[in-house]
């Protein structure tokens, strides 16, 4: 995820503090990762040297000065063209799973017992996501479906992956 174009869609209804700013991503997309003050104020640093935008104002107080930042045209039209870029879709083509699987083959050890660790690992966390997706909102809700989606997924590649073990065995060892 884009930052600078988080923050500046953020600050498309009205100029904000950075502090502002970090509650707001927080409670909207930091759920497992929120962001650090430093992100925020690097940030904003680089908008504002890029024309994206402004100081609206600065407020004194008992510690550094406090500034509003707003979003400048240039920073809209920014926003606009990342809303209406397609993202790439991220195929694994070549991941640490299957990594681990091929050097257990080639090393002699067991990679069934990767893929069921593999497997126990995806089935604890979709029990984890989908407790979660039943007590949150409805962005959570979206938030736990999208992963559990991903994790569905990996879980058919690695029943695929148990089927043909013994090919990718001799595939990789031959």
């Amino acid at each position: 995820m884009s930052i600078g174009h988080t923050l500046l869609g953020l600050l498309e209804p009205g100029p904000r503090h950075g502090y502002d700013l970090k509650k707001a991503y927080d409670e909207r997309f930091g759920h497992d990762r929120p962001l650090h003050y430093g992100q925020v104020y690097s940030t904003l640093s680089r908008l504002l040297r890029n024309g994206l935008v402004d100081v609206a104002g600065v407020e004194a107080g008992e510690g550094p000065d406090r500034k509003r930042y707003t979003i400048t045209d240039a920073g809209v039209t920014d926003v606009e063209q990342w809303l209406a870029t397609a993202e790439d879709p991220q195929p694994y083509l070549q991941n640490t799973l299957y990594t681990k699987i091929v050097l257990a083959l080639l090393s002699g050890r067991d990679a069934t017992g990767v893929l069921d660790a593999q497997r126990a690992r995806h089935l604890k966390l979709m029990r984890t996501l989908t407790r979660r997706k039943t007590k949150g909102d409805l962005a959570d809700q979206l938030i736990c479906d999208h992963a559990l989606f991903h994790l569905e997924a990996d879980l058919r590649w690695l029943e695929l992956t148990a089927a043909r073990l013994d090919e990718l065995a001799a595939a990789v060892t031959g």
